[in-house]
């Protein structure tokens, strides 16, 4: 199981000496990669009376791209997934130029995370369709495959008009990695990732006690899971997943049974989030990553 850490983008800061300090000591601890989420702007709570929203315009987020492409200086070996870029509310072929830069700068080191997200306000800021996100980014995948691997593109959609074109350069992996977030509880979401996706970022709200999975019964999502990638036409081991585990709480003893939970249903790989903790600088995230590593090594 490869384990990585969810970059604390909530509580780092603006210091790019700290930022590079954090990667530089995930990669050192081992970790396989570096997770990022990702908003581009924020609800303010006084202008939108009733906003429940976990994130406002005073959460701080650092744009998932561009940091990667800052880290990939900063370090050699340690992978970088974006969990998620809300993938609909931008343009495709930006994304495409801006992933294939990402992957070439960091040697192939890039796994780009998609989702729908979930902020109709964020959609309309970036001239998007809220409504049309689903059909919009499998649309989108076709598009930033074919981008990766191919010289020229001719494709049509709903969204583009494609007509011999292409990015230059291409990227390191051809195709880079494409994994989708979403969950368990939306059928669409599950049958989409079963479609579309190299890979499930099974990600959930933070579970403070005892760290259970998130779900009721996480077998039996995972074994609907396969069934709708056999549907599909695909190899379930084709569509790995990846879950999370929030060690800002509880005790090593519940990380270690919550990455043996994960692994009992077939995880490949976790993300260790340490935001929530209280931990007011970088140094206070690695030493908890530090004892995390020792608990699970």
């Amino acid at each position: 199981m490869r384990i990585g850490v969810t970059f604390p983008t909530h509580e780092i800061g603006t210091d790019p000496a700290a930022i590079r300090a954090y990667a530089q000591a995930a990669e050192a601890l081992g970790y396989s990669h570096i997770s990022a989420y990702d908003h581009l702007i924020g609800a303010d709570p006084v202008e939108h009376p009733g906003f429940d929203k976990p994130y406002t315009v005073d959460t701080p987020f650092h744009e998932p791209l561009t940091l990667f492409g800052f880290l990939a200086a900063c370090t050699t070996r340690i992978g970088f997934t974006s969990a998620v870029l809300v993938l609909p509310m931008r343009q495709t072929v930006l994304v495409a130029k801006q992933a294939a830069e990402v992957d070439i700068l960091s040697g192939g080191r890039l796994r780009l995370g998609v989702g729908l997200g979930r902020y109709d306000l964020e959609y309309r800021a970036m001239g998007a369709d809220f409504r049309t996100r689903g059909r919009r980014i499998e649309d989108q995948a076709a598009l930033l495959r074919a981008l990766w691997t191919r010289r020229s593109v001719t494709l049509k959609g709903a969204d583009w008009d494609i007509a011999g074109s292409g990015i230059n350069p291409l990227p390191v992996q051809r195709p880079i990695p494409l994994w989708f977030g979403g969950s368990y509880a939306s059928e669409a979401a599950m049958r989409r990732i079963a479609r579309v996706s190299d890979g499930w970022l099974w990600y959930a709200p933070p579970v403070k006690t005892g760290h259970p999975l998130p779900a009721p019964d996480p077998a039996a999502v995972i074994e609907r899971f396969r069934a709708y990638v056999r549907e599909a036409g695909r190899d379930p081991a084709a569509v790995p997943l990846e879950g999370r585990l929030d060690i800002a709480y509880g005790t090593p003893e519940d990380w270690q049974r919550t990455r043996d939970a994960w692994r009992s249903i077939g995880a490949v790989a976790l993300a260790l989030n340490t935001m929530d903790a209280g931990f007011t600088s970088a140094d206070q995230h690695i030493a908890r990553l530090e004892q995390a590593r020792n608990a699970l090594a």
